[in-house]
């Protein structure tokens, strides 16, 4: 058996849908996730590449430390992690969801054409610095509380480095 290794960022602390675009995402305990589609009932399932929008739970709280009264999915993120620095991925990294689902890293951060609810009442938002958007390389079903991993890129030892990061084989 080959032993393929990656290492642990973090974990999934909610999973959040919607049915339309341009509004928060109300959480879901477990989504199916469909390669080359994205989420099963989200709204911005589809071919293309953002697919599937990370934002982790710590970029959510520098808008609460703002006064805002945030949550998971309030900025239309799919995946709220945790324990998860986003920032160090690139463009190409591959995360993994769970035991089985395999995203693929296409853009970070996003330029917002009109300015959402989240900018008038701060006057700032995260999600267009700080977001991460994916396709889905490997389907599979997510739950809350599924561990986040990384494969091991070539070349990129610094970003496995961090001490929140754990070594694991599959």
């Amino acid at each position: 058996m080959l032993a393929i290794r990656y290492y642990a960022m973090g974990s999934i602390l909610a999973i959040s849908i919607s049915k339309h675009k341009g509004v928060k995402k109300s959480a879901v305990g477990g989504a199916n996730f469909i390669a080359g589609h994205g989420i099963e009932g989200d709204a911005h399932a589809g071919p293309g590449i953002r697919q599937v929008s990370l934002l982790a739970v710590e970029s959510i709280n520098k808008m609460i430390e703002k006064g805002l009264a945030v949550g998971p999915g309030d900025f239309a993120e799919n995946i709220t992690t945790k324990g998860t620095d986003l920032l160090k991925l690139k463009i190409g990294d591959r995360v993994h969801l769970g035991l089985s689902t395999e995203l693929e890293i296409t853009q970070i951060g996003k330029v917002c054409h009109e300015r959402c609810a989240i900018y008038y009442q701060a006057g700032d938002c995260v999600m267009p610095r700080e977001g991460v958007f994916a396709k889905v390389i490997r389907g599979g079903v997510v739950k809350c509380g599924d561990c986040v991993s990384l494969r091991a890129p070539k070349g990129r030892g610094n970003l496995l480095k961090s001490s929140n990061l754990a070594h694991t084989n599959l």
